[in-house]
């Protein structure tokens, strides 16, 4: 188990601040989770302007040392790019965290609903709270990189015409006071973020659940038989995934999460789907993650 793996299942007091790189900036959804996720240790929050500069710096190794990435939300589903990301890497997962998000509206102290002309947040927030902004017809919704940045530039401007959908921590951060709390219009709303070390992943039998990739033969069934063995070994999928695999038409990578029950371990059901898929590939064995609110 490395320093990381170890910090984020028992906490670690150590003074060296533990650098993660988010996608986002201070006050992003990534850095409330990070701050659940590794609660007992002094952090360093890296920001990343895209989930690709996010990677490049954990295999760098040079500003930051793990990553926390989101995988999939219950209302957008997967993010598909950062399966390719994770597959082409060298990075490995080694831990998972579950946040319900829930988007705010905020504004410069003093500034009503009434006065606002525009409204600034990343696409997806902006998607998440459109029921909300219905009764508003009269402000604009303006789609930009970043829930926390939109929080920071109204700030650092001194709009009083413009509001921004961010976390409560973006508020918090830069000054803001939130006028309209919770305006998603689904309030089960939970993302997945994924915890990225470098290096290979060690198959630890205390670990109860594993993330891994494959593809098998275009036959009929061949799917099927993988998933059948892997009950047969008392293996419980929480995760199946498919996307196409480039250059060869109609055939796709299967990426699946699954948590080892009963006596059997992961090792053996591994071994057990090898011969029945092509290039199986291990991302990660850690532990279930915990779910928060925020």
């Amino acid at each position: 188990m490395t320093k990381t793996q170890a910090g984020y299942a028992a906490g670690d007091t150590t003074s060296t601040p533990l650098r993660v790189s988010i996608q986002g900036y201070a006050g992003a959804f990534h850095e409330v989770a990070a701050r659940h996720c590794f609660q007992n240790q002094p952090l360093e929050i890296v920001p990343a302007h895209t989930f690709e500069d996010l990677v490049g710096m954990v295999e760098a190794q040079e500003e930051a040392d793990i990553g926390l990435m989101a995988i999939e939300n219950t209302l957008a589903g997967s993010i598909m790019r950062n399966y390719t990301l994770l597959q082409q890497s060298g990075l490995h997962i080694t831990g998972e965290v579950f946040l319900r998000i829930k988007q705010n509206l905020m504004v410069l102290p003093g500034v009503r609903i009434e006065e606002l002309r525009e409204v600034h947040s990343h696409p997806m927030a902006i998607a998440q709270c459109r029921e909300f902004f219905a009764m508003y017809p009269n402000i604009r919704l303006v789609e930009t990189a970043d829930t926390a940045l939109s929080a920071r530039e109204i700030s650092e401007n001194g709009w009083s015409h413009i509001g921004a959908i961010a976390s409560t921590l973006a508020a918090e951060m830069y000054g803001l006071e939130i006028i309209a709390p919770g305006i998603e219009t689904n309030k089960k709303n939970h993302t997945r973020f994924l915890v990225l070390e470098k290096g290979t992943p060690k198959l630890d039998a205390a670990l109860e659940k594993v993330s891994i990739s494959f593809a098998t033969d275009h036959e009929v069934g061949s799917l099927y038989k993988a998933l059948a063995v892997m009950a047969a070994y008392n293996v419980n999928l929480t995760k199946i995934q498919s996307a196409p695999i480039i250059g060869h038409p109609w055939e796709y990578q299967f990426y699946v999460d699954f948590v080892v029950q009963g006596k059997v371990g992961h090792e053996q059901a591994l071994d057990a789907i090898r011969p029945l898929t092509r290039n199986l590939q291990v991302h990660g064995v850690y532990a279930c993650g915990e779910h928060y609110e925020y």
